[in-house]
């Protein structure tokens, strides 16, 4: 059904100008054409060139050509996407392609702010993420998946396509006698995501016809309880600080349930001091809490990237040893 992706567009509600990032494959085309058809004049497209395939050069010309046709703006951004130390390729390059569109969106030098940048993903790639999560034993955030909006560094991120099947997305396309490319990369099934794209998905497609429409609303849920822990745990926080001081009181998080405990640590450790404790950490951590029940108890463990450190009846986290 073609009409789930104008129902999705009708009810967007972006910020102006509007950005589209536009690789050229079939779910940033639709995004394209049916946000240039709704506002016209009020929309800019960017492509990311990652540099990793021979035919990048013939992606960014297709994307000229057809933003040309559409008399759209179309700015290309080059990046080096390739690998680090450390790094999937997955990794580097939606971490290049986010700083070119951030570059691009901030930029004011050639063209006004972009207010909101629109990305492609679909309820599909919804499905993806959220089985990938469930395969590495991921909790509520996890399970969220891909937020429908967000702010990051100051630009207004939306996924406007994010409940519209891959299916529609190419129906409307077809209707529309509208053409794309194909990114080889997509067939290589060395990366998990494409072999669960090729292999699995097929399958649940064959078992639950309607896994496009019940699974995101599965992750959905997931984001609601995640934000309501969120909310919990920022109160908790602010009552467990003293003002203007970062250190936990150990007492007051003893008062705590396990549960909730958990929740606040980690969520400390997350906005407080930018770092993410493994499962292993968090439980050993959370037992040394429970062990503070003298003066003399010592407290200094490895959590996240740094360390906790009990100092008199506060906890402080260190990035290096101390």
């Amino acid at each position: 059904m073609t009409r789930a992706l104008d129902a999705a567009i009708a009810a967007f509600e972006p910020n102006f100008p509007l950005a589209i990032a536009y690789s050229g494959g079939a779910d940033s085309t639709a995004l394209l054409h049916s946000c240039v058809s709704r506002w016209p004049g009020r929309v800019v497209a960017v492509h990311v060139n990652h540099g990793l395939q021979a035919a990048a050069a013939d992606f960014e010309q297709h994307c000229k050509t057809v933003c040309a046709g559409l008399g759209v703006p179309l700015h290309v951004e080059r990046v080096d996407a390739h690998a680090r130390a450390g790094q999937s390729p997955e990794e580097a390059a939606r971490l290049a392609r986010y700083g070119a569109l951030r570059r691009f969106a901030l930029a004011e030098n050639a063209h006004p702010p972009c207010a909101t940048v629109a990305l492609a993903q679909h309820a599909d790639d919804q499905v993806e993420t959220l089985l990938l999560a469930l395969s590495r034993g991921a909790g509520l955030a996890g399970l969220s998946a891909m937020p429908a909006r967000w702010l990051r560094d100051g630009v207004d991120y939306a996924r406007p396509l994010l409940e519209v099947s891959a299916v529609d997305i190419r129906s409307w396309l077809h209707t529309r006698g509208l053409l794309w490319i194909e990114d080889p990369s997509n067939a290589y099934t060395g990366f998990l995501r494409n072999r669960m794209r090729a292999e699995l998905l097929p399958v649940l497609r064959a078992i639950i016809p309607h896994y496009a429409d019940t699974l995101p609303r599965s992750a959905a849920h997931a984001a609601q309880a995640q934000t309501l822990l969120n909310e919990l745990a920022e109160a908790d926080l602010q009552a467990l600080c003293a003002p203007g001081n970062s250190s936990l009181s150990i007492a007051q998080l003893q008062t705590l349930s396990m549960a909730r405990q958990g929740n606040v640590l980690r969520h400390w450790l997350a906005s407080v001091h930018h770092t993410q404790a493994s499962s292993a950490q968090l439980q050993e951590l959370m037992a040394q809490i429970a062990a503070c029940t003298t003066r003399g108890h010592q407290l200094h463990i490895r959590v996240g990237h740094g360390f906790v450190r009990r100092t008199n009846a506060v906890l402080d986290w260190y990035n290096s040893p101390v």
